[in-house]
Order: structure tokens, then C-alpha cells, then sequence
């Protein structure tokens, strides 16, 4: 059974908590030893251990500092907000409808310069059909029982969108060859997406490589992610989109997102497989 966004968050504050008694572990200190070099009652160090505690910024700093580790901090840091942030996260997109997530994501999207996607389930957002994504956010709205906002959230969708002919942007979308035959929405209309996607992937900002059912898999499929710039990465999951911006995390989805590259035809390969799923659409 998934995890429930709260769920999800204290198992992120759970894994950060863990990490900093690592920390203390590995510099042969106890708690005791821990909480006076960082000027703290006894106590503390215990409960931030346990997860019983959110260290601050500046708990973390303290943390490391005093254990030698300095280096670890800004990763811990980045970790420690993401895990802050989940549960709220989850409250806001869930509370009236889909609309206001679209909006609100707009300014990432405008400073970001480098997009990174993998896309395992649905076609990326910013290259979606108004009719394609009518049916992506239709399912979405009937599974999780949210206000149904479907028709303001494509419009909203739509407006993000423009980054892809607006602004200095350049894309790198990759997508499972399944995807191209998922029945999100009507054949004609699926017919229609793959179209529009044969048409913007010759934009010379855009580059989009698939990912053949016959690949030789080097990475599994994995849940889909959105990669901005070398900052942050969204991964999306059943109960959740989890934000990342802890250095190390972000590393590593961008060195998978490389190796999965590798998997990927793109140019006429690709058109041709386009094609097939085209054919298979509308028969």
C-alpha cells in the first residue's frame, strides 16, 4: 500500500535524522560530547536524533561543524527543507483543485534554462495537447476525488507551456516508448498529441529521444522526474510529488537521466516509432 504524503515526510525526516547520528557516529562523539561542543543542552542532540527535533539551518552547520564534517552540510541542509516541505506541499495541491499548482509553478519554470524529463507514465506537461492533458488531468481529478478544476488547470497548463517557444529554454525529454500508446484520452485525440509531438521536437531548443521496448535496460524504468537546471528535481509518485534539492540527490537522478540518454533513439527512429504508436491510435 503507498505511503501517505505524511507518511512520506516523516520517513524524510526519519532518513535526515539518521544521517546526522551517522555523522556523530563516525567522529567517535556521544551525544553528551555533541550537545556541548555546539553550546546545546543535553538533551538536544538526542532529539534531533531521534527525529523527535527539526534541526534548524543553523542546528545542522553546528552539527557538522562539530563533528568535523562541513562538507556535509549544504546537502543536509537541502534535505532537510525538502523534508519540510512535502507535507505542505501535498496540503496546497490537494486543497482546491489542480488550477493553482499550474500557476504557481510558472516562475520555476520561466528562470529554469535546462529542462531534464523522464517520462514513464504520461508525456511530459509542456509538450501536452489541451485535449491530451484534458484527459491526463480528467483521471487524475476522478482517482484522487479533488475539486474538478479540469478545465481552468488545462488552460493554466497550456499558458506554462509557452516556455517552450518563449524565453532562452532548452529541453531534454525522454520517454518510454509505452507512453506513446497509453489511452489517456481518445484515439483520435492521442493521435493528435503524437502530431504535435513529431512537430515541436524540430525545434532546435527541444530535443526528444525514446526509449525502445527493446531497449537494453542499463537503468530500470523508474517513476517520472523533471529536472531544473542543476537545482532541483520533481519526482513524481502515486501519493506525492517530491521536490529535491539536496545536492547529492540531484546528482543522481541527472547522472540517470545521462545513462537512460544513452537507451534512447531519437531523429527519424524515433518519428518512426511515433508513427507506429500513430497507426495503433486510430485504428
Amino acid at each position: 500500500m503507498p505511503q501517505s504524503p505524511l507518511s512520506t515526510a516523516q520517513a524524510a525526516r526519519a532518513a535526515l535524522a539518521s544521517r546526522l547520528d551517522g555523522i556523530r557516529r563516525d567522529a567517535g562523539l556521544t551525544g553528551q560530547d555533541l550537545a556541548a561542543r555546539c553550546g546545546w543542552h543535553k538533551s538536544k542532540a538526542s532529539r534531533i536524533a531521534r527525529a523527535r527535533t527539526t534541526p534548524s539551518d543553523s542546528d545542522i552547520r553546528a552539527w557538522c561543524a562539530a563533528c568535523g564534517a562541513e562538507d556535509q552540510a549544504a546537502d543536509l541542509i537541502a534535505a532537510s527543507r525538502t523534508a519540510e516541505s512535502m507535507y505542505v506541499q501535498w496540503q496546497e495541491i490537494h486543497r482546491d483543485g489542480m488550477r493553482r499548482v499550474h500557476e504557481s509553478t510558472v516562475p520555476l519554470y520561466e528562470r529554469t534554462t535546462h529542462f531534464r524529463v523522464y517520462a514513464s507514465n504520461v508525456l511530459p506537461g509542456m509538450l501536452q495537447t489541451a485535449k491530451y492533458a484534458t484527459g491526463v488531468l480528467r483521471s487524475i481529478t476522478s482517482f484522487q476525488g479533488t475539486p474538478d478544476d479540469v478545465a481552468e488547470a488545462v488552460r493554466a497548463r497550456m499558458d506554462r507551456s509557452r516556455v517552450v517557444y518563449e524565453g532562452n529554454h532548452r529541453f531534454a525529454l525522454l520517454v518510454e516508448e509505452a507512453v506513446l500508446h497509453y489511452r489517456v484520452c481518445d484515439g483520435p485525440d492521442l493521435a493528435g498529441q503524437l502530431r504535435y509531438l513529431r512537430e515541436v521536437m524540430v525545434r532546435p531548443n527541444v530535443s526528444l529521444g525514446i526509449i525502445p521496448f527493446g531497449a537494453r535496460r542499463t537503468v530500470w524504468p523508474l517513476e517520472a522526474f523533471y529536472a531544473f537546471d542543476d537545482t532541483r528535481v520533481a519526482l513524481e509518485t502515486l501519493t506525492a510529488e517530491v521536490n529535491m534539492t539536496a545536492p547529492g540527490e540531484v546528482r543522481t537522478y541527472l547522472r540517470a537521466f545521462a545513462e537512460l540518454s544513452r537507451m534512447a533513439v531519437h531523429g527519424a527512429p524515433a518519428r518512426d516509432l511515433m508513427a507506429k504508436a500513430m497507426n495503433a491510435a486510430l485504428s
